[in-house]
């Protein structure tokens, strides 16, 4: 499928720079993961197959939230490839 180099993502004009709506999404994706993330910070009990381990909720979703960055922009590098 070819694509037109003349296309341009979405835009808007946030203090006279152009900004992308994705970036503008992503980072009120991420405020909004750090605001969940700071109001739950009690401790929890998880079990990892055999041992059970008690942490901070909020090191749990930290970890989780990283992880999910990460594979997430491994499948975004691997699509941009093909």
């Amino acid at each position: 499928m070819a694509q037109n180099s003349a296309h341009k993502p979405p835009t808007v004009s946030v203090k006279g720079k152009d900004v992308r709506f994705r970036t503008i999404g992503i980072g009120i994706i991420v405020v909004l993961a750090v605001w969940f993330i700071a109001a739950n910070t009690e401790s929890v009990e998880i079990r990892l197959w055999i041992p059970t381990v008690t942490l901070p909720l909020w090191v749990v979703l930290t970890v989780t939230l990283l992880a999910g960055m990460l594979i997430g922009g491994f499948l975004a590098l691997r699509r941009s490839r093909r």
